[in-house]
């Protein structure tokens, strides 16, 4: 497929998702470098996209300055979700770059994950993982939710979107107390329990956010094949199909997909 043909299909996917500004955590490889870019080569990007990670000088960053050169609207931030007075401090730049008009989209994807089976696992490792994957949401949430709802009082839209004002947390369905996606594959017993937790953390934060005209929702990005898996499980879809299916469900949710835990192609999945 020629680069203008993924271009347009990429458009086509896009559509429904009008942002002006969006932040994507976890940006500097894998989905949420996927995400930064596809955002910045849709047919209508946003007027902001701020991507962040914990060292925006360090050596896996080369990928993200390259973009961030071509595209003036693209924001590199440091952003530790496991440290409070990072995420404090990268909401105040945010803040103070967007001038008022307030933050539509939080992507919360930043997330780590350790092998381990029921015999191996470590506290001190159980701690990390939940840290990451459910401690830091919370948190950066908690510091950008003044800005979500600017944008949502800001918004002429009714109802709930992501074009409005949404918090998405990427979640995985290997932590579906239902399904235990993919056991046979690996057990990764502190990983599965910190995604189950971010389910209950996104179903509480849909109660308690759509008053504030916000959409909170979790999305299982598929078994992706990125930097953290390479060559240790099946990855049934690359990283450009699975962002661009994500993006694509983003553009269609609405009111009624609050507190959903969805896929990267739009099935609702059971907790």
């Amino acid at each position: 497929m020629s680069a203008t043909r993924t271009e347009q299909r990429q458009g086509r996917t896009m559509a429904g998702l009008n942002l002006r500004s969006v932040l994507v955590t976890g940006a500097n490889r894998g989905i949420g470098l996927e995400l930064v870019k596809q955002l910045l080569r849709n047919s209508n990007p946003p007027e902001w996209v701020f991507a962040t990670c914990r060292d925006p000088a360090g050596k896996q960053m080369q990928e993200l300055q390259n973009l961030q050169a071509k595209h003036l609207n693209l924001v590199i931030n440091a952003l530790e979700v496991r440290d409070p007075a990072s995420i404090k401090a990268a909401a105040a730049r945010v803040e103070a770059h967007l001038k008022g008009s307030g933050l539509n989209l939080l992507i919360n994807n930043a997330g780590i994950w350790k092998l381990s089976t029921l015999e191996s696992e470590t506290p001190e490792d159980m701690a990390l993982v939940y840290t990451s994957n459910v401690m830091g949401p919370l948190l950066v949430t908690q510091a950008f939710l003044p800005l979500l709802k600017q944008a949502a009082q800001g918004s002429p839209q009714r109802g709930l979107s992501c074009s409005k004002a949404a918090v998405v947390n990427m979640s995985s369905e290997a932590g579906s107390i239902q399904n235990v996606y993919n056991w046979h594959l690996g057990h990764l017993i502190s990983y599965r329990c910190s995604k189950a937790a971010l389910n209950m953390l996104t179903k509480c934060q849909a109660l308690g956010y759509s008053r504030n005209g916000i959409l909170s929702v979790a999305l299982h990005p598929g078994w992706v094949r990125t930097d953290g898996n390479s060559g240790s499980m099946q990855t049934p879809q690359t990283v450009d199909e699975s962002v661009q299916g994500m993006l694509h469900v983003l553009s269609t949710l609405s009111e009624k997909d609050n507190g959903a835990f969805v896929n990267w192609e739009g099935k609702v999945l059971p907790w």
